[in-house]
Formats: C-alpha cells, structure tokens, sequence
C-alpha cells in the first residue's frame, strides 16, 4: 500500500496520502437547505490528516437542484452552514472542496420555483427520476434553455465558487459527470443544439469550459477540479463519438491549469460487467491528454487502488460506498484492517442511521 501513502501535490496543496472521499450524495441538509450539525459530524468523522475530501454535489441555484434535502450554496444564508463543516474538516488536518453541479433535466416541478419545467439543453423526453417531497419522481419534462437562461446558469456557477471561498473551502469541484447539465450540453446524445452551444464538439464543450473558468476567476485556476464520465450512461446519457468528445474537452481543460481531472472508470465496457478491482481505461487514456493530477473513481479496492497508482495511470483514487461505512478508511486501508459493509438502504435521506453511526477501528485522526 506504500504508493497510497506518499505525498502528492494538488494544487497548491500537498497531502500526504492519495486516497480520496468521493463527492457522494447524502440528502441531509437541513432546513432551507442549509449543512447542520449531522452534516458537520458527518464531514467531521471522514477528514483524516493530510486527506482530501471532495463534498456532495451541491447545487449552484434552487432551478438546479435534483435532490430533496441536498445541501445549497446559491444563497448566503447557507455559507455558515459550510463554514462548520469546512472548519470541522481542518480542525483534523484535511483538505476540501466543494463540488458544484445542476441538476438539468434531472429535477422535477416540485422541486422547481413556481413549479416551472427544469431546464436543460435541449427539450427531449427523459425518463430518469428526481428525489423529491413525494419520494423518488420521474422527472419532469423539461425546456430548452435561452442564451439567457445559459448565462445566468454560467454566472450562478460563479457565484456559488464564491460562497464557497467564503465558507473556506480549499477548492471546487465542477460536476461535469453523470447525466447533469454540464454533461448534457457535453454530449450529442441530450444536446441538439443549432447555436454556439451545439452541433460540434467545440460548440458542446464551450459550456463546460465556461462554467470551469467561472469558477475558476473567483477561485484560481489551480483550486479547481473538473469531474468528468466519459463511459457513463446515467441519466440517459449517451454521444455519438465519446472518444472525441471528451478527449477534446479534457485537452481543452488541460490548458487551463487546473488542481486535477476526476474521472469515473467504466463499470461496464463491451456489454460486460467489469469486476470491481479491474484496471483503469478513462484515467489511462487522459493521462496522455491532460498533463496535471488525476483522480480516479469507480469501483476501487485498496489493492487496485494502489496498483493504479504506482503504475502511473492515477494520481490519487476516490472511495465511495467504504467511506460512506467506514468513517475511518483511510487508516483500516494503510493498517490492511476489514472493512464495515454498507447499506444501501440508508445511502439516501434519512436521520444519522447509516450515515453517522458506522463504527470506526480506532479514533485516531490520522492514518498513522
């Protein structure tokens, strides 16, 4: 496991191990969508020193919110909220960002100001589900949005970088992945688009790297993440070339300087299962294209993990379902102790059950 506990450089942050808590909705803010103490402990339990945390998807306004009861950060009311949980974190000597996301097309009315229709590229029928007051919905249709309705989108991402820096977060974290709206102008599959945000890869592209540099002006370009899946098909995602699309995009992010590339691994490539402890593809591919750090997620085991470091393929790999059962990962992955099996019957909404109750191994605060 020594390739996973040595120092590695993100940004202008050093850390001193590689193993990262992926960015994982929870659905426990608190009222108005504010971080309260169950999110702080949360947060709390899982910082390790030297660490890097990377905070659920958040949403940079109330029309890009797909998840009743995530956490905000389109309003300032929520920045003390944040600023708990950040300080929480560095009290045990870890680093975090916050990732920023809308949901796009994947919301409902309900959860919608006035109860108007979500917005999103282009208007196409879309059968996923969005997590609302009722429970889990199929999503509403939605509406193309205007040159307007993008611009205002670009600048809610600026905006929400800045509340982030105000809470004190080390960075953030742009969710370019899974079938949300900065995917869905990414790939042909949701975007039919005849204007500058459509038709060719260029034009697809220009959302994201708009939105990157948003965030990136009030931040700095070295305290930014981009996450990106270029195999995945939640939310019904899917483009007609992905080998060109996302190695455009991410050659164009690698211009920008940016403190790292979060790319999800497929879980499934030529119709086959991938066994959870396999090799990376996306990472390999990338690291070709994009010069800085990179991050992988999906599906790691700590062997894997390891492996996928000291072969070059990845900087740092991001945990998700262990860190949600075992608060402690880090140190049960250096010590090679067994790890608490996770509910997935707890992974959304809910009380402290299945989210602040897991055991730990030892409270210690580092991975020593």
């Amino acid at each position: 496991m020594s390739s996973l506990f040595s120092t590695v450089r993100l940004g202008p942050h050093t850390l001193s191990h590689r193993i990262v808590m992926a960015p994982l909705t929870r659905m426990r803010a608190a009222t108005d969508d504010i971080p309260g103490e169950l999110m702080v402990e949360y947060y709390s339990q899982r910082a390790s020193q030297g660490g890097l945390i990377i905070a659920e998807a958040t949403p940079v306004s109330v029309r890009g919110n797909g998840y009743q009861g995530a956490p905000g950060v389109y309003d300032d009311r929520q920045i003390a909220g944040w600023k708990k949980v950040v300080d929480a974190v560095h009290a045990k000597g870890a680093r975090i960002f916050l990732q920023l996301f809308h949901a796009g097309r994947q919301s409902h009315q309900d959860l919608q100001p006035g109860g108007g229709a979500p917005l999103a590229p282009s208007a196409l029928p879309f059968d996923g589900r969005s997590y609302t007051r009722e429970g889990w919905q199929v999503a509403s249709p939605a509406r193309a949005m205007t040159l307007e309705d993008i611009s205002v989108a670009i600048e809610e991402f600026r905006e929400a970088a800045r509340r982030a820096l105000a809470a004190g977060f080390d960075g953030v974290e742009i969710h370019g992945a899974n079938g949300y709206l900065v995917d869905q102008f990414l790939q042909d599959g949701s975007n039919q688009r005849t204007d500058n945000y459509g038709g060719s890869v260029e034009n697809r592209a220009r959302f994201l790297l708009e939105v990157t540099a948003a965030a990136a002006s009030v931040v700095g370009t070295d305290r930014v993440g981009v996450r990106l899946a270029p195999s995945g098909g939640f939310g019904g995602m899917f483009d007609s070339d992905p080998n060109a699309t996302f190695s455009y995009a991410v050659s164009q992010l690698d211009t920008l300087g940016l403190a790292y590339l979060h790319v999800i691994e497929p879980r499934v490539a030529g119709g086959q299962t991938v066994k959870e402890d396999g090799g990376v593809v996306a990472a390999r591919h990338f690291r070709t294209i994009f010069k800085g750090p990179i991050i992988a997620a999906g599906g790691f085991t700590a062997a894997s993990a390891a492996t996928v470091i000291a072969d070059g393929d990845a900087d740092l790999v991001a945990f998700g379902r262990d860190f949600i059962a075992n608060p402690d990962l880090p140190h049960r992955v250096k010590h090679q102790l067994p790890l608490n099996p996770y509910n997935r019957d707890t992974f959304y909404g809910g009380d402290h059950r299945g989210y602040i109750d897991y055991p730990f191994v030892t409270k210690a605060t580092t991975v020593a």
